[in-house]
């Protein structure tokens, strides 16, 4: 794997292991995010964990890619240098369901500023609570 693999996201259980194991969390009801600063990186680099027991392979896929949108909606307002590892739990399917990226984006927003990860002026621009 060359360099593009790993530009913007975390991809080998390496990476996730050590963002698991010195990593700081934060949870609700949809998601649980890990933060871990990154010196080596700039920007912000992405792990996405999407287990069996949200749904089968196309819930997990549709979780995911609305996960990703809803970070880079966000991406510009997180503080650089840190690597993130977001953890669906299997309620993230029902919020997909109901309420889309922008519900993601909320329950995410919830928890990256919670996490203290976000620049100054870092708010969801349609200012839900992520509830």
């Amino acid at each position: 794997m060359g360099p593009r693999a790993s530009h913007g996201r975390i991809s080998r259980s390496a990476e996730f292991e050590r963002v698991y194991r010195r990593g700081r969390s934060q949870a609700n009801r949809h998601l649980i995010l890990y933060s871990f600063p990154n010196e080596l990186t700039s920007g912000v680099r992405l792990g996405l964990s999407v287990g069996r027991k949200v749904g089968g392979a196309v819930e997990r896929n549709r979780v995911k890619r609305l996960l990703r949108e809803a970070f880079d909606r966000q991406k510009e307002r997180v503080a650089d240098g840190y690597d993130l590892v977001v953890i669906a739990r299997p309620e993230a399917l029902e919020l997909v369901d109901r309420n889309g990226v922008d519900g993601v984006e909320g329950a995410l927003c919830e928890l990256m500023d919670r996490a203290g990860i976000r620049a100054a002026g870092g708010t969801a621009e349609d200012g839900s609570d992520g509830s």
